[in-house]
């Protein structure tokens, strides 16, 4: 028997879904067509956050209770509208062709096959192997409280403005939270990975009680907060702005404003919630392309620390 579907207009594009009425998060009962009408809500700043970049689709076919797929390859049966970008993955000396999302009807078609989180490069399709944005990922340790992200925030924001930089914080979806900065793509991935750890040494420099930069999990201190400068090496992928995550209740990673940081908790933001926050304040990362900060000072922190 054929499967139920609904056909959803998106701008000048239909989407066949399939299944409309699976629920994916059980913890409101939300489906798979609710979460399409969430990325149709947020379309603008989620393709804002994607476009042109290479992306991998965490795909949940029976909802975020079961079995999750990680997505580099476009899936076959793709309309030739949906368009893809070539990247080379050394480790395995091959090719795919992943995901280069331009347009709204991309992303649900994306979510009817059965993507709930969507993780783009950190550079664009024009020059993969340049990233054009810097991640900044705090990782609270699995004893580390909300209470000190919110405290590192602080020390980072305080940082990037000394620097001259400007930073655009979001929460993860998770238990921590990211911060993005735009950068020109004249350096490879290995430079934007130094750049990020002499960053994140200066910010633990400030806050040794609350941070660490030890890489090797077993030797951090639980309730510390991690700075996780890895997440700048080649074929890292983080939680887009505005990407739901794969648990329960749908969190979103969702932009913030810095006055935000410490009054609000990871669970504010689901699929629920988001789309009344995104109507009242539109995509608060919609500026991030006209905030370019040259990584050169950070290089030289780099080369100062060895």
């Amino acid at each position: 028997m054929a499967s139920p579907f609904v056909e959803v207009a998106v701008d000048d594009r239909v989407v066949k879904v399939t299944n409309p009425d699976r629920v994916y998060f059980p913890a409101r009962g939300e489906t798979k067509l609710d979460l399409v009408e969430y990325y149709l809500a947020v379309g603008d700043g989620i393709v804002n956050a994607l476009r042109e970049r290479p992306c991998m689709m965490h795909r949940f076919p029976t909802g975020v209770t079961g079995e999750k797929v990680h997505q580099k390859r476009l899936p076959g049966g793709a309309p030739d509208w949906v368009e893809t970008v070539e990247v080379f993955f050394p480790r395995w000396k091959r090719t795919a062709d992943e995901l280069c999302v331009t347009e709204r009807a991309q992303v649900i078609w994306a979510v009817q096959m059965s993507t709930v989180e969507l993780h783009p490069w950190n550079s664009r399709r024009d020059h993969v192997e340049q990233p054009d944005e810097w991640r900044i990922d705090l990782d609270p340790g699995e004893t580390c409280p909300w209470s000190r992200v919110q405290r590192v925030a602080g020390v980072v924001h305080e940082v990037l403005d000394e620097l001259g930089a400007v930073g655009w914080p979001k929460t993860s979806g998770g238990t921590g939270l990211h911060v993005y900065v735009r950068v020109p793509p004249a350096h490879g991935f290995a430079d934007v990975r130094r750049a990020a750890l002499a960053f994140a040494r200066e910010v633990e420099r400030r806050a040794p009680d609350d941070v660490t930069t030890t890489w090797w999990r077993k030797d951090r201190d639980p309730s510390k907060l991690f700075i996780d400068y890895n997440q700048n090496a080649r074929d890292h992928t983080i939680a887009a702005a505005y990407s739901v995550r794969g648990n329960p209740i749908g969190t979103v990673s969702t932009p913030v404003r810095w006055d935000e940081v410490d009054d609000c908790e990871p669970d504010d933001f689901t699929i629920a919630s988001v789309p009344g926050r995104y109507a009242a304040l539109g995509d608060l990362h919609a500026g991030i392309d006209d905030a370019v900060f040259d990584l050169a000072p950070l290089l030289e922190w780099a080369d100062r620390d060895g």
